[in-house]
């Protein structure tokens, strides 16, 4: 029995783009099949007349059986009424890869050198106007898969792809030793770039990533910045760990000062007696432990100072003091009588006495220096 209508549809693989049904010149009533995510375009003697989207049709051809038997006889066997189908898948087709064919030249803007690089990366493609692509690159062909669409790209993409990048890495001031830090900024500039390029041709650019630069690397000028590009940040930091582990030296040294003085503080007011006091018992007990006038002299401690001791104590030891000062400058004296040894005497022991009272010495120095002046007038 002669096949009166024909179901036209289109189950491929998901990296094509478009596809040409090879059922040609079907009769009218043939039922057109498309699914979601496709489109396709009827041709009537060479001209796109309709554009379908998902669902199911009935196609009018001028070709009907028996009729057109008679019809194509006088055209040998060819109907004069021709017609044909294009399936266009509309998914997003990911992980197409681009790279550049040769390596960029532009100036490396934070330093200024001339710089080579290549890039290279992916690129996720979806036709947005069927009928510009198909008129535009596909013609009369009948298949036209992601290989065949980037190889038709890849003549302009390289010339693109190469100027964008010098001038993103210009304008954006991108360093190259910084810039796996920027591929997300960097790729989404450049994809803004190449989104109309795409675009004239009914393509949409849906995702750009650079994912690789290659650099110069064993270039010596390349190598001598790139030192001094992560010299410069090594010194920084070592300048601030050097900073950071004075200023805790200095805290602690100030620290053990606070400590130190607040023990202080805390002992003399458990004994009972001020820092200016405790200053005048050292001074007092330096005197006491000097013979000799001229060794007070020696240390700087003058009637001044040990006025600068304060109560009773500073004003009994200046006294003492002074007088041991005044005996030594004077010259010596003739031997005394027996009335004017005793006198002397006296006078001494009395000095003795106020010494040990105000704690100078104690009873058993006392005792001792008395005696001490008993043997010299015996």
């Amino acid at each position: 029995m002669e096949k009166i209508a024909d179901l036209i549809k289109y189950e491929g693989d998901n990296s094509t783009f478009i596809w040409k049904h090879p059922c040609e010149d079907f009769n009218s009533m043939t039922q057109l099949v498309v699914h979601e995510s496709q489109e396709a375009i009827f041709f009537m003697n060479g001209q796109a007349l309709d554009l379908f989207g998902p669902g199911r049709y009935t196609l009018e051809t001028e070709n009907i059986p028996k009729i057109g038997k008679l019809l194509n006889r006088a055209t040998g066997d060819t109907s004069p009424f021709h017609c044909e189908v294009y399936f266009i898948n509309k998914t997003e087709q990911m992980s197409v890869k681009w790279g550049t064919d040769s390596k960029v030249q532009y100036i490396e803007p934070t330093y200024g050198f001339p710089l080579s690089i290549g890039a290279s990366g992916e690129m996720s493609l979806r036709v947005e106007d069927s009928r510009k692509l198909l008129v535009k690159l596909v013609g009369t062909e009948n298949f036209l898969g992601q290989q065949k669409l980037v190889g038709f790209f890849r003549a302009f993409l390289m010339t693109r792809v190469k100027t964008y990048i010098a001038q993103v890495m210009k304008s954006s001031a991108i360093n190259i030793f910084e810039i796996d830090e920027h591929l997300t900024t960097f790729s989404e500039s450049i994809h803004k770039l190449l989104i109309p390029d795409f675009a004239d041709y009914g393509v949409a650019l849906e995702r750009f990533f650079v994912t690789t630069i290659v650099k110069p690397d064993g270039d010596k000028q390349y190598e001598k910045f790139k030192e001094l590009h992560f010299r410069q940040y090594a010194d920084i930091a070592e300048a601030k760990l050097r900073q950071q582990t004075d200023l805790i030296y200095a805290q602690t040294e100030a620290q053990k000062v606070v400590i130190d003085s607040q023990a202080q503080a805390t002992k003399r007011a458990q004994e009972g007696y001020t820092y200016a006091q405790e200053r005048g018992f050292d001074v007092a007990e330096k005197v006491a432990q000097n013979e000799a006038v001229g060794q007070f002299t020696n240390m700087g401690v003058g009637l001044g100072t040990m006025a600068g001791v304060g109560g009773a104590v500073g004003g009994v030891v200046g006294n003492a003091v002074n007088g041991a000062m005044q005996a030594a400058a004077e010259p010596p004296a003739p031997a005394a009588q027996p009335a004017d040894e005793m006198a002397a005497f006296k006078a001494k022991v009395e000095k003795l006495g106020i010494m040990k009272e105000s704690g100078l010495i104690t009873d058993e120095e006392f005792a001792a220096m008395k005696a001490e002046l008993l043997k010299n007038i015996l």
